[in-house]
């Protein structure tokens, strides 16, 4: 498998994430660039750019990464499309009723039939409500990236609320450090009490019970992550970077479903 580089650090979290399930993807394959270039419809230099995130990558390009390689595109295509959405623009002063035909694209809201002349009892005076179009497909797109994360970010186990149902925020970091219990094993997966995620992904200064128990995990391997506080700070990378290469994974630090699968055994 290739060594990636370190992904560009001002390159936003939703691409970054983009990228990484694209990098895994393709090494799952094992595809080399040329033969990504041979089987779709770009040149070996532009997914070199795409997969070090150096440039966003087209739409079509996912697709076609996914079709190559066997994959379902569905999830891939709900990252990319929350990737590529931007801020929405603060509206201009004033902008009222009047000035609707200036804020794009509508979709009609019926409310009822609309009248001439004066409204009939019960009837809304102004006819159907105009709503901006993506206004209403705002909720679809938040609807799928809620399912998206349901199944890349699956966490688990004791998330350190205590006795009150959860209700207190938790913090994880310096100042508080947590045991690793051995919980045994459930088909053939070891576990340390705190998660029991076998696909969340971790990258610097993520922080949660995900975080604890792959420090928990790290530690029972011989794999020295500092403290089990659930920060993931340079010192627990290192160690990940360190069982990724004991374990012949690509080294990049990051924990996602085949590192979790290898600190599970």
């Amino acid at each position: 498998m290739p060594r990636w580089k370190s992904l560009p650090s001002e390159l936003p979290e939703k691409d970054r994430q983009l990228v990484i399930q694209l990098r895994r993807l393709k090494d799952h394959s094992g595809l080399g660039l040329a033969a990504l270039a041979a089987k779709t419809g770009y040149s070996r230099s532009s997914w070199e750019r795409y997969l070090n995130g150096k440039q966003p990558v087209p739409r079509k390009a996912v697709e076609e990464l996914a079709r190559v390689c066997g994959a379902d595109a569905t999830r891939l295509l709900v990252l990319h499309e929350m990737a590529e959405r931007k801020p929405p623009e603060p509206a201009a002063a004033g902008t009222g009723a009047g000035d609707t035909a200036a804020s794009g694209t509508v979709a009609d809201e019926p409310l009822g039939t609309p009248t001439s002349g004066s409204p009939e009892p019960g009837t809304d005076p102004v006819g159907p409500r105009r709503v901006p179009l993506r206004a209403a497909l705002a909720g679809v797109l938040v609807s799928a990236a809620v399912a998206f994360g349901a199944g890349l970010l699956v966490a688990g186990g004791d998330d350190g609320g205590g006795d009150d149902g959860g209700t207190k925020p938790v913090t994880y970091g310096p100042g508080r450090t947590y045991d690793c219990d051995d919980q045994g094993r459930k088909d053939g997966a070891a576990y340390a009490g705190h998660s029991t995620t076998a696909e969340a992904l971790i990258d610097i200064n993520g922080s949660g019970p995900d975080v604890v128990e792959a420090q928990c995990q790290l530690k029972r391997h011989g794999f020295d992550p500092g403290e089990v506080d659930g920060l993931y700070g340079p010192s627990a990378k290192s160690a990940v970077r360190d069982f990724q290469k004991a374990r012949k994974l690509v080294s990049d630090g990051i924990v996602g479903p085949d590192t979790w699968a290898e600190l599970r055994r």
